[in-house]
């Protein structure tokens, strides 16, 4: 290279690096997960609006560690390390710390092995979600954009997303169908949230054994992938943190007779033969699918499911989203209020909590949650309805105050979507969720 060349060159990169450099210095740094109590809560005065309650937490660990032995969580069965309850146990129970995966997840020689079909839809060819949501996060920082939002000035519940804006979405739909499935017959199926997720990397191979077991029937598992992004302004918050039934139409008329058509297969319109599951928010539209549409679904499967207050956009008639499933909305006292001829108007009965307010519904719920699940996450959310493993301990309360056919699993040594605990429990979960129902 000639010296003048090579001069030029040299001052090229530099300002090259410098440029750099300049832009790296610009670029704001990520917000990440808060997992502590956030600023300005309350946590003094449980008269208060948005009191949050530590009783019973260990904040040498992020998220805080859970005593399962709490007044804040329901009276529980503790198990001895590494057992499960007994088959069709119904009611609350510790397990853990130590969580094997389960013989049943594995492969085995021999047993009948299911085919998976896949296909892809759009939200151009979509009723109920086109458009779809997109959420202009920074580049490289996840959720960054309601990492550093606001509340509305009178509401720590209500996030102001100004960054989210009509897009498009397409999304994978895989469906298992086992090798017992008779051509031209109904089957029953599950529903699976967040399709795709490495959570779900056993499921084929787990309903392969527990079918060749007759532990559960030959039943066809469609995971939907989910629209995108994540929590409040995102296409995947909009479809599963919403508290009401325009996912499970989305499913019944837009996903169900496309399984059909690209599996060849026949499903089932009987409610018991008809099951959700879902992981985190999907865990709780998972619920949510038989809450509003108990003539569809009968069956629910969640791990650590969002039970707080996700939803976005605001609702002024169910301020708390999920949170008031089990428990009312902590903000100052008003009167509760329903959508009535498009004015809200305070309810009489009052209708929310949801479960403890309605009577009794044809669900039967297999549930579990870590004791160091989610703790108040997002910094900017100080509003008492963002504890995940308190919501759930929550919901086991109401749940068995109405009477329902439910067990919940409070897991010692254990995150929010524990992994190891998945392959522990999930051939365990699917049969109990299955008891009963007619095996061929």
């Amino acid at each position: 290279m000639k010296p003048c060349l090579a001069i030029l060159a040299g001052t090229l990169l530099s300002a090259v690096s410098f440029a750099s450099s300049a832009q790296a210095q610009a670029q704001p740094a990520c917000v990440t997960q808060n997992m502590a109590v956030p600023p300005g809560a309350n946590t003094t005065d449980k008269a208060a609006p948005f009191f949050i309650d530590t009783t019973g937490l260990d904040f040498k660990t992020a998220p805080p560690t859970r005593d399962p032995k709490s007044a804040n969580y329901p009276p529980a069965t503790e198990l001895a390390d590494g057992a499960l309850p007994t088959a069709g146990a119904e009611g609350n129970f510790i397990i853990g710390p130590t969580h094997a995966p389960a013989p049943d997840t594995i492969a085995k020689e021999g047993v009948p092995r299911g085919k998976v079909t896949s296909f892809t839809v759009s939200s151009k060819d979509s009723v109920i979600y086109n458009p779809g949501l997109i959420r202009d996060d920074v580049a490289g920082c996840s959720n960054s954009s309601i990492m550093t939002t606001v509340t509305a000035p009178d509401d720590k519940s209500h996030m102001v997303v100004t960054t989210s804006h009509p897009g498009i979405w397409s999304r994978n739909i895989d469906v298992y169908v086992p090798a017992q499935y008779v051509a031209g017959t109904e089957a029953p199926f599950i529903v699976v949230g967040d399709g795709g997720s490495t959570a779900y990397k056993d499921l084929a191979v787990t309903l392969d054994n527990l079918i060749a077991q007759r532990r559960v029937p030959p039943m066809i598992a469609i995971q939907v992938g989910n629209g995108g992004q994540d929590a409040q302004g995102s296409q995947r918050g909009r479809e599963y943190d919403t508290v009401s039934g325009a996912y499970a139409q989305f499913i019944e008329r837009e996903v169900l007779p496309l399984v059909e058509q690209n599996a060849g297969v026949k499903l089932t319109r009987n409610p018991d033969g008809r099951a959700t599951m879902g992981l985190s928010s999907s865990g709780a539209a998972a619920f949510t699918m038989a809450w509003f549409h108990p003539v569809l679904y009968h069956k629910v499967l969640a791990f650590s499911p969002t039970m707080v207050n996700q939803q976005w956009p605001h609702d002024p008639s169910l301020r708390g989203g999920a949170w008031e499933y089990h428990s009312a909305w902590p903000g100052p006292a008003t009167p509760n209020l329903i959508v009535k001829a498009g004015v809200l108007t305070p309810s009489d009965p009052p209708g929310v909590p949801l479960i403890p307010s309605a009577p009794t519904k044809p669900i039967r719920f297999w549930f579990f949650v870590g004791d160091q699940d989610l703790f108040y996450p997002n910094p900017v959310i100080p509003d008492g309805m963002h504890d995940w493993t308190l919501s759930n301990g929550l919901m086991a309360k109401v749940l068995a105050d109405k009477g329902y056919h439910y067990q919940f699993l409070f897991v010692r040594n254990a995150k929010h979507v524990d992994r190891p605990t998945i392959a522990q429990t999930l051939p365990y979960a699917l049969e109990w969720l299955w008891k009963g129902y007619p095996i061929p």
